[in-house]
């Protein structure tokens, strides 16, 4: 919005008139994104605006397509509509078993409480419901994943958006989380929407602490925030993890203690460690020893991958100052940490691939933009392997039925466990850049004090500036 827009969208000051501060206060938080929305695709390049959006459109006809041959049983949702039912009903939570394949409940008492309004409706329209307000999600973890990387220019943004919602459900996380009706779109929403958000924001660790409450996991992003200097916005993670466990204690005591004294502990109501649908470094240890529980190997690699993952994301957060991207890259070697070392990770856990695509691109449009004299391909070579790999259904093309997922032969380990492979790499090549930032910028390569808190939401001091020997 320009000054001259700013001006005349703001009422004057006066008698009868409230002050421009609390006239702002009137207005609603929706109708306050809705009108970001609106000035961002006024601001937006009409003609590129159009045709992201055409193409947007005909991709997403092609998927009801495609949705409609395969079909979609959408069986998660099902399990939360189910688990909605056992608490509005006084149901035993983790008794209930649904669909053919007996599935049960394994989320905390507290994510059971959220589903209870899907009982309000019929399953033909969560359906619908649930596939439009993923689509969304798509649309705002796109959204969140421009901003975090800086990258492209704000009226650009909106085309960005358009496509990434169009096209990014080809991905094959982002594909069976629609399938399936998982809510893991909604989760990362939450988590890097705190990520972004300014480290003055005295809620910030609010949202990652409600993720966790739904679904443990996500409280590796608390560890994250205390070990780069976030320590209030950690302890708030923490507060409000503990404060989601005592709503559920309080409201659901039976199915809380069972929950964290023994449904917890039973992986076998998670599902077998084996199977190509896990795309965790477990997973791919059991496939690779060919045995259902890898034991000792996996557990060692496991902490050993969590604590160099960390330690690059912390490494990367300490570098903003050299480093365009920096905090990006910190935060996106966290994420992938996240579903690395958990051990299991299904395939549409790694929705976490849309702001790794994106912090790509930002890379290999940056390469791009170089004089040709100096110009390279690593980046765009980097992020088209990566994009080919999210594409590529790759374990589904494996035989995998019945017992086949424990004696796959060694040509089929890879398709079989691309995603790991590919966040293993990932991580590999956040160490080598920022090792390669620092020298470029003559800093040193480890001892460095932590850059204070910005503005910006992600630990900086200001604007990123790459160093001039880069």
């Amino acid at each position: 919005m320009t000054t001259v827009q700013a001006e005349r969208a703001t009422p004057p000051e006066g008698p009868g008139r409230p002050p421009a501060a609390a006239w702002r206060r009137t207005v609603t938080a929706p109708a306050r994104q809705l009108a970001a929305v609106a000035d961002a695709l006024r601001t937006a390049p009409r003609r590129p605006l159009l045709l992201a959006g055409a193409l947007a459109l005909v991709s997403l006809l092609a998927y009801a397509l495609v949705r409609h041959a395969v079909g979609t049983s959408m069986v998660d949702m099902i399990v939360y509509r189910a688990e909605g039912e056992a608490v509005a009903n006084g149901h035993d939570l983790y008794a209930l078993r649904v669909t053919q394949w007996n599935l049960p409940a394994t989320y905390p008492p507290f994510a059971a409480m959220l589903f209870v309004p899907t009982t309000w409706f019929g399953i033909p329209f969560l359906r619908v419901a649930i596939t439009a307000g993923n689509l969304l999600l798509l649309a705002t973890l796109a959204h969140l994943s421009f901003k975090l990387v800086g990258w492209p220019r704000r009226d650009l943004r909106p085309i960005g958006v358009l496509l990434v919602t169009g096209l990014g459900v080809w991905l094959e996380p982002v594909f069976t989380n629609l399938r399936y009706g998982q809510i893991n779109l909604a989760l990362a929403c939450l988590i890097l929407w705190d990520l972004t958000r300014p480290d003055s924001a005295r809620s910030k660790g609010l949202a990652i602490g409600i993720a966790a409450g739904i679904k443990l996991t996500p409280g590796l992003f608390a560890v994250y925030l205390l070990i780069t200097g976030r320590v209030r916005a950690a302890l708030v993670a923490g507060a409000t993890f503990v404060g989601t466990f005592l709503i559920g204690a309080l409201l659901l005591p039976d199915a809380t203690q069972g929950f964290w004294t023994k449904y917890l502990y039973d992986s076998s109501r998670v599902g077998s460690t084996v199977i190509v649908d896990n795309q965790s470094l477990r997973g791919l240890i059991a496939r690779l020893m060919h045995t259902p529980d890898p034991g000792l190997p996996a557990t060692v690699l496991g902490a050993l991958v969590a604590v160099a993952g960390l330690a690059v994301a912390v490494w990367a957060h300490r570098s903003a100052r050299w480093s365009p991207r920096a905090d990006a890259w910190s935060v996106c070697t966290a994420l992938v940490t996240a579903v690395l070392i958990s051990p299991i990770s299904w395939t549409h856990h790694w929705v976490w691939c849309v702001p790794v695509l994106v912090l790509l691109a930002a890379e290999a449009a940056h390469e791009r933009s170089r004089p040709a004299a100096v110009r390279r391909l690593r980046w765009r070579v980097i992020f088209a392997l990566t994009l080919l790999g999210f594409l590529s259904f790759a374990m589904w093309i494996v035989p995998h039925k019945g017992e086949l997922d424990l004696t796959l032969p060694w040509y089929s380990q890879f398709p079989a466990g691309v995603y790991p492979l590919l966040g293993l790499c990932f991580l590999a090549v956040a160490a080598l850049r920022v090792r390669s930032r620092r020298r470029a910028a003559g800093a040193p390569l480890v001892r460095v004090p932590a850059p204070r808190s910005g503005v910006d939401g992600l630990g900086s001091t200001g604007p990123q500036k790459a160093p001039a020997a880069r």
